[in-house]
């Protein structure tokens, strides 16, 4: 009784997983078709993880900000936002199946934090680089 019990509740699991997964790439997808209709056709995850390590000066008092300076290096894990002190959830989509599911956070999302660490919004092939990254981890 006891491994029937266990055997339902990994499979619930599994399937909760898998079924967040398939959001993820859902909403990651229709985001790559929107970049495409743009004439962005490919996508480098290398690129996307020099860009989420890669410092800028972005604001007037001259402070280095890049987007591990919040998420961590390693989006695995958990970050700490640099100004507030907040914890952040970590943002790879394999260790945490809230992210990247939703189109519209994903837009709002790369709006708020490039301007607010470039400077500036980012480019439909910046932000499918970084989206590639995050998605291949």
């Amino acid at each position: 009784m006891k491994s029937k019990f266990y055997t339902i509740v990994t499979l619930s699991g599994l399937i909760q997983l898998y079924s967040s997964g398939i959001y993820a790439s859902t909403a990651i997808d229709t985001m790559f078709n929107s970049y495409k209709e743009q004439k962005v056709t490919e996508f480098d995850a290398k690129v996307g993880q020099q860009l989420w390590n890669q410092n800028f000066t972005s604001n007037k008092a001259g402070q280095s900000r890049s987007c591990a300076s919040c998420h961590t290096s390693d989006p695995a894990v958990a970050g700490k936002h640099a100004k507030t002190g907040k914890l952040i959830k970590p943002m790879a989509p394999s260790i945490n199946t809230e992210r990247l599911t939703d189109v519209k956070q994903m837009q709002k999302w790369f709006s708020r934090n490039c301007k607010w660490t470039m400077g500036r919004e980012c480019s439909p092939q910046e932000q499918g680089d970084v989206l590639m990254y995050l998605k291949d981890l």
